[in-house]
């Protein structure tokens, strides 16, 4: 197992400079080829801004301190222009809100196309079969036809598919997913988490999971870490975070999941 992503020491401040917050504590985290590493707690713990802090997509308000490093490079001191070389190439992300990723008055097509022929170089021919490629593997019916159709013709499942597919367009090392599948139903859920666990052991990703579901944590993380109030108070296996936490508030959020979520746990 290789650590492809380290974050050290890192924290956010937000708010004007009369009212600043450190929202984002001391996180320690490594991510790991071929692992889902979890990243859980309450609404307003600190967990997407973490999530957020490693590509810079944080307000320009935002102070940021610690070090968030991918092999020898820096990502927090990086220049924008250099920023953007590692976005959706080396680190992608994958929203909570598949709409607010797809832009309604393109194809499907043009925004996948226009993805890799940008950051691969790839002729328009070439793009599109790639794009048909990855809708196929996501498994997002008829890919060709899929190609010419706009965000609003596809369910929100399936947009949330397309999102995977143009996530894992340029074949990132690191895939940052937060809250995916928060918006969708129980049976459209299972074969997202079921598609991105397929993805991850293909394609030896690395992930950071942020979600406040633990029955998702428990049915895909490796690795699990319990964030509240900026600061990580427990983390290890999934196994060991569910069957014998060692933090109260692990043990509250364990003790407010409904039963049925409880007894699928492994």
């Amino acid at each position: 197992m290789s650590t492809v992503l380290s974050l050290t020491d890192l924290a956010v401040e937000l708010g004007p400079k009369t009212a600043r917050r450190q929202v984002v504590r001391g996180v320690t985290l490594d991510l790991v080829a071929g692992q889902i590493q979890g990243l859980a707690g309450e609404s307003g713990s600190g967990k997407t801004v973490t999530a957020m802090a490693v590509l810079g997509l944080l307000p320009g308000s935002a102070t940021v301190s610690g070090s968030v490093r991918m092999g020898t490079t820096e990502l927090t001191t990086l220049r924008k222009r250099e920023l953007n070389r590692v976005r959706g190439r080396r680190i992608a992300m994958i929203f909570q809100d598949p709409s607010a990723s797809l832009h309604p008055q393109l194809s499907i097509g043009a925004q996948l196309t226009d993805h890799v022929r940008h950051h691969l170089g790839m002729k328009r021919k070439e793009a599109r079969g790639r794009a048909a490629e990855l809708l196929d593997r996501v498994k997002v019916p008829d890919p060709e036809s899929a190609l010419n159709r706009y965000p609003h013709q596809f369910s929100g499942g399936q947009r949330q598919r397309i999102a995977i597919a143009m996530a894992l367009a340029c074949e990132p090392e690191v895939l940052l997913a937060d809250e995916p599948t928060t918006a969708l139903d129980v049976t459209v859920q299972a074969g997202i988490l079921h598609l991105l666990r397929d993805l991850v052991d293909e394609r030896n990703l690395a992930v950071l999971l942020v979600t406040h579901d633990l029955g998702v944590m428990s049915a895909v993380a490796d690795d699990v870490a319990v964030m509240r109030h900026g600061r990580l108070v427990e983390s290890g296996a999934r196994r060991q975070m569910f069957t014998d936490p060692q933090h109260p508030y692990t043990r509250q959020l364990l003790e407010a999941m409904p039963d049925a979520q409880e007894s699928e746990i492994l």
